[in-house]
């Protein structure tokens, strides 16, 4: 089966185009570099938790937004090949602080797709 990296971040809703610019490229990045898809999705029914959320995850503040987004690898190993090159790509910022968000709330991780229909 295919292999996910997912991600969950806060994103100030004034940086809605420039984000949706940075994951564009970015975006073409991870494809050139065996990626299948890269999927953003911009929140707009993301309820506030008691216990948990995603916008107690991110420590949303008021001004943002939660976007959910993943990218589909063929497999692990070919992710994991992937990311050295991805992160050392010339057209993606090396700063975090360049980013149209706040990287540290950033939520990633790798997983093994377990079903798929």
């Amino acid at each position: 089966m295919h292999y996910v990296d997912g991600f969950v971040l806060a994103v100030p809703q004034a940086n809605q185009e420039a984000y949706r610019k940075h994951a564009d490229d970015a975006a073409a990045v991870f494809k050139e570099h065996g990626a299948l898809e890269v999927v953003e999705c911009w929140g707009d029914d993301v309820p506030e938790g008691k216990l948990t959320s995603f916008t107690m995850a991110v420590k949303r503040e008021e001004n943002e937004a939660v976007v959910f987004s993943w990218v589909t690898w063929p497999s692990k190993e070919v992710r994991d090949a992937a990311w050295p090159k991805v992160m050392e790509d010339p057209r993606l910022p090396k700063d975090m602080s360049a980013m149209p968000f706040d990287g540290k709330r950033m939520i990633y991780g790798g997983f093994r797709m377990i079903v798929h229909r």
